[in-house]
């Protein structure tokens, strides 16, 4: 493999129903920044049918080029055909830096296009950075340059690790939602645009949809609140009547780490951590949450940080802007009643 033939940073701008996701965006700011470094281009790859509508928002986030692969097989999100299209593109032009949403779709893309490309895939990052590996000299040992550093919780989030890929291209990351930031629009940003089909031919691995049924819920998504009252399991069961009170004076919503889920008390779509969602609300606060890494690993980018704990000794007073020691459901109300007054 000539590593020199790939250049670009690419991004997979996931879309549903011809609606962009708020992961496309995210990635294509990470990826201005990596772009910046190894000065190159940025090009999202969009994938699905009767899509060129969406090239104009892309390039209004960061995209400098756009790749179209538009076909009436890619309607729905399918394994086999979006895998053909991505790998395709890949084999095609060759980016040097591949990035994909660590989405349900893209967790199951991600995968099969790396084995399809021979190449290797660091799964659920949360931090990519350009940089040297080995990160220090070896002595006898090349240290290659301008590396793709991924880092990711590892060992069941109890230490991280710092992943590269130097011997194969393209490096292929996905990323969590909401651990990348996007940028501000660029208004009247325009891409070039490249039309591109490999051509679809089914077979045995094409799978038939034979109905979508979408889920209907009255649940907002944690990760667009602005502020979040998350309890732990010091909390209780009976104990998110308090929480809610206290979000709902402060125009929030309610959050929870997984032992609460684990429990049965509360329901998995409002889990914040690393088996989770990856939040940035303007204020966090954690109530009865001992603050385990992998807790952490999905809050800690939070503006301001509030902890509620009996145990001066959790580790979530080390990643808290404002810390409270004491019982949790003495000062809750307390604290909900004061600012009821106060917003009144």
């Amino acid at each position: 493999m000539g590593l020199e033939e790939y250049r670009g940073v690419y991004v997979f701008a996931q879309q549903v129903d011809n609606e962009l996701s708020g992961i496309a965006f995210e990635l294509l700011g990470k990826a201005k920044d990596l772009a910046k470094d190894l000065d190159t281009d940025v090009t999202a790859v969009l994938v699905g049918s009767d899509v060129k509508g969406l090239v104009d928002d892309l390039a209004k986030y960061g995209a400098d080029k756009v790749i179209v692969v538009d076909d009436p097989e890619l309607k729905e999100y399918r394994t086999e055909p979006y895998t053909h299209a991505l790998a395709s593109v890949i084999n095609e032009y060759k980016p040097e830096i591949m990035l994909v949403g660590a989405t349900a779709i893209g967790r199951d893309l991600g995968p099969r296009v790396s084995a399809r490309v021979q190449t290797g895939l660091t799964a659920d990052c949360t931090v990519l950075e350009i940089g040297d590996f080995p990160l220090r000299a070896i002595p006898g040992k090349e240290q290659k340059h301008n590396q793709l550093l991924m880092t990711r919780p590892a060992f069941g989030g109890n230490t991280i690790a710092t992943i590269a890929c130097p011997d194969n291209r393209p490096q292929m990351a996905t990323v969590r939602p909401g651990v990348m930031q996007k940028i501000d629009p660029i208004e009247g940003a325009k891409a070039e645009v490249i039309e591109y089909n490999p051509g679809f031919t089914p077979d045995n691995k094409y799978v038939e949809i034979m109905d979508i049924v979408k889920s209907v819920t009255d649940t907002v998504d944690i990760m667009d609140a602005k502020i979040l009252v998350s309890g732990g399991r010091g909390v209780g069961e009976e104990g998110f009547g308090m929480l809610k009170e206290l979000a709902e004076v402060l125009g929030g919503e309610v959050s929870c780490s997984r032992a609460v889920v684990d429990n049965g008390w509360q329901p998995r779509d409002i889990q914040v951590g690393q088996t989770g969602k990856t939040v940035r609300p303007n204020v966090y606060f954690a109530i009865g949450i001992s603050g385990a890494i992998q807790h952490v690993a999905g809050m800690e980018e939070s503006d301001i940080i509030v902890a509620i704990n009996k145990d001066e000794t959790a580790p979530i007073f080390d990643v808290a802007d404002y810390g409270i020691v004491g019982d949790l459901n003495k000062i809750v109300p307390a604290l909900t009643e004061k600012l009821r007054a106060v917003v009144k």
